[in-house]
Order: structure tokens, then sequence, then C-alpha cells
């Protein structure tokens, strides 16, 4: 099976070739990316679809680049699809052929309906999503899937893109109506079954308008894959961009290199979530790619992981957690303690589900240096505790793994984020909670321990010394009016 695979994606407004590492049966991580906006579809829209020599000029010189990086990579396993440009293109061929000759390397055409089963593919094990409609705006396309039950039920490939509005409409200055009858034409093809709350934005155009309105909103949390919003928030923002004129768009927080096709692809965007009804957005980092990957490298069985894996917590345990530490009973102790304290925890979450991914993640700061190790496993997870999780989630995780024995969770990093954590009160007890869980876990992993509480005194029972346990128990931090007493 491939350690090393690379995979190249040759859109109609942009070239993209990413590597995977791949850690275990499950776990795999990103170890290199490179992009260039090639549009290789320029022109070709206003010349019955033929590639001009402008845009496939641009895309040999980035895959020449591309073929460099992947010989100094090693790469076990390469796949280099092509979408709606080459798709549609009568004299594709021609590039395809010198790419092959020169490169010696195999551009495979991929069907509309294949990109979008991609994109799910991604998504429906990527984020933390059951149903859905994945929407991938792309330069020449925009692909759609629904997801019902994690499963994908069905695909659709419609042609509307960024660069075709653009070449059609946009830059003709036709009346933007022209532009919206033809996105509603083909919208009309689509299922009737393509009804979803949830839609998920696949694409650079979707990205773009959830960085501009994260940007807006003061959002905490620097990281776009799992970003949600609510419709009627932003609608109206929305609403507002393919009327803006391009050297207006920066006051609308769209960055520079987004201006030329944002108008379009919000318009796009718009359309389709009507059209769907949509009412939340849940913002995707991974398409076509991590489809691919997943798709032709993992072999998922039914396009889907089986229910106890989570690849972001099986990728960061094969890379930092390698002591070969037994875990033993901590999840049964959180579960004791859980039960006990209940009633002080707020319940609107899953709080316990989320302690016991701390627990199976709370040896990886080790692995750098056990000095300051809880801030080296809160950076980890900050950084990679991508995939499955919601932003939500991901902080808290992290939060309690830079619990400290003495001090708790960082107030300071509760400050910055708290609008995406529990209420101070059940920060306190469920950081409580994973604390007290390592300190007795720790070299009394086989020993009997049980709790009793009462009258705001918890009573720990073991048939073992918890020696060390209790020296720690009384430095550690505990919320308020609580006492602990070892029987």
């Amino acid at each position: 099976m491939a350690k090393r695979t690379a995979i190249i994606d040759i859109g109609s407004n942009s070239a993209r070739l990413v590597i995977f590492q791949k850690t275990s049966k499950y776990g795999f991580h990103l170890i290199c990316e490179q992009k260039s906006r090639v549009r290789i579809g320029e022109g070709a829209y206003e010349n019955a679809g033929n590639l001009q020599k402008i845009g496939t000029d641009r895309a040999y010189l980035a895959l020449e680049s591309f073929s460099t990086t992947v010989k100094e990579f090693a790469i076990d396993k390469i796949v280099c699809v092509a979408t709606s440009a080459l798709r549609d293109a009568p004299n594709k061929y021609d590039f395809i052929n010198k790419i092959k000759k020169d490169f010696d390397m195999v551009i495979s055409v991929i069907p509309g309906t294949d990109e979008a089963r991609y994109g799910a593919v991604a998504a429906s094990n990527l984020l933390p999503i059951d149903d859905a409609i994945s929407i991938d705006i792309g330069g020449g396309s925009t692909d759609m899937a629904l997801i019902r039950d994690n499963k994908i039920i069905d695909t659709c490939s419609l042609n509307i893109g960024t660069v075709r509005l653009k070449e059609l409409f946009f830059d003709k200055n036709s009346p933007l109506k022209d532009a919206k009858a033809y996105i509603k034409n083909e919208l009309s093809k689509l299922p009737k079954s393509f009804q979803s709350d949830i839609a998920i934005g696949i694409g650079g155009s979707a990205r773009a308008l959830s960085k501009a309105i994260m940007t807006r909103n003061n959002y905490p949390l620097d990281k776009l894959h799992a970003f949600r919003y609510k419709l009627d928030d932003e609608i109206d923002y929305l609403r507002h961009i393919p009327y803006t004129r391009m050297d207006n768009l920066s006051a609308l927080s769209i960055k520079d290199n987004r201006h030329d096709t944002i108008r379009e692809g919000a318009l796009i965007l718009i359309e389709v979530l009507d059209c769907i009804d949509a009412r939340e957005m849940i913002t995707s980092g991974v398409g076509v790619r991590e489809g691919i990957y997943l798709d032709k490298v993992l072999n998922i069985t039914q396009e889907t992981f089986p229910k106890n894996i989570n690849l972001s917590i099986q990728s960061i345990r094969d890379r930092f957690d390698t002591l070969g530490l037994i875990h033993g009973n901590k999840r049964d102790l959180a579960n004791k303690l859980f039960k006990l304290f209940i009633n002080k925890i707020d319940r609107e979450r899953d709080y316990i589900s989320i302690i016991e991914k701390a627990l199976s993640l709370s040896n990886i700061g080790k692995m750098l240096t056990i000095y300051h190790q809880n801030n080296h496993a809160q950076y980890i997870s900050m950084q990679e505790l991508n995939y499955d999780f919601s932003h939500e989630d991901m902080m808290l995780i992290s939060l309690l793994l830079g619990s400290k024995e003495t001090k708790g969770y960082s107030r300071e990093l509760y400050e910055q984020y708290r609008l995406l954590l529990p209420s101070k009160k059940s920060m306190k007890w469920i950081s409580f909670i994973y604390v007290m869980t390592l300190i007795l876990h720790r070299g009394t992993a086989s020993s009997s321990i049980d709790f009793e509480y009462e009258d705001g005194i918890l009573h720990i029972i073991s048939q073992k010394s918890l020696y060390l346990a209790i020296e720690s128990v009384s430095k550690m931090k505990k919320p308020k009016k609580l006492k602990v007493v070892f029987d």
C-alpha cells in the first residue's frame, strides 16, 4: 500500500498538488501542498470550449513544477485528474498528450458526477455531518451530492462555474438578470430530491466567502474547515456581493486574489442555496483531492470509515503517541466521575465523549519533550484536530490537553475562544474530571477505584495505595467548595 500519494487536480481556475503521507490503515496527513491559478479554461467558453494557448501554457508550467516536486518527495503513487475545462474541450487531447510525452504524467478527465462524488466522499468522512448537500463551485461547473445518513444518495453536475459566468456575462457587462436566468435554467436540471437544511461549501469561492464572514464577525478561530454560519444571518451580505464593483470588494472583506471571480461565485452559491432550501452552511477545507485519496488509496468500504475511527485522532496518535504507554482504565475512571458530577455540567453537548477523546490524546505532548508537555499537546491538537470535529469540540479538547494539575485549563485561551467553549462553570468541572482521571490513572492503572459524592465531598475509594495521587490531588485546581478525601 502506497506510503506517499500525490494527487494533482487540474480545474478550470486552479491547478493543485497535494501529497499525503500514510501513517496506518486509516491514518494519513498532508505533507505538501502547491497551487497555481493557471486559469486553463480562460477564453475557452467563448470559443466553443476549446482550450486557448494562454491557459494551457500556464498549466504546462505549473505541471512542470509539480512534476519536480513529486520526484523530490519520492512518491509511491500519483493520481492526476482534470475536471470541467478539459472535460468540455474538443482539443483536450493536444494538451493531455503533451503532458504525457514531456512529464510521463497521465491525466484522467473525470465526469462531473465523479467530481461531485469525490467531494462528497471527503466531506461525509471529514466533516461532522450526517445529512447535507455538498456544493462544489468550480470554474466551469458546480457539482453537487445528496448525503443522507452519511451515505451518498445521488450526484449532479451542472454547467455553472465562476470562470464560465465571468466570460459569458460579467466580462461583457451583461445585466445580472441574464446570468441569473442562465443559472436558474441549469438548476432546473437538479433532481427534486436535492433538498436539505445544511449545505456544504466546497471550493475556492465558498471558502473565500466563509473567510470574509469570519473576518467581518471577528470569529476567534482561524480555521476554515468545519466553520458554520446561519444563512439568515449572512444572506443579505452574500446577496450584495454580485452587485458590488470589483474595486469595492475589499471593503466587503474579500481578499484581493479572489476579486476576479468572487461575484460570480457568490451569485451561483445564492441561487443554489435558494433552490435547495438550505438554512445553514458548513465550510469544507477538503474536496476532490481528499476524496480521490480516500477512494483510491484507503479503499473505504461503502465510502465511509468505521464509526469508531476518527482520522485526526488516528493520525495524531500514529505520529505523536509512540511511547507505547497503556491507557488502561482512563475511560472507566472518567465515566464514573462524570456520572457523579453530571448535574454540574450543561447538557447541550456530549461532553463525556469529548473528555474520552482528550484522554486518548493525553500522551502526545511527551513525544516532543516531557517538559511543557501540556503546552505541546494543546498546540498539536489545535493544529491537527481538523477532521470530523466541530470547532467547539476541537477547541474544548485542545483546552483540556493543555490543562495543568495546579492551574487547570488556561484562562487566557478560554477568554480568547469563549464563543466556542462551554460556560465557565461547566468548563471548571470538565477540566477537573479530565485532570483527576489522569492523576488517578498515573501509576495505578490496574487499581480498582470507586467514588462517592455527598455534601460537597468526593470520596476516592481504592483497594491499593494511591500515595502519589494523594500528593498531586492536594495541589490540583478544584471547583469551589469541592473537598476530596481518600478512603
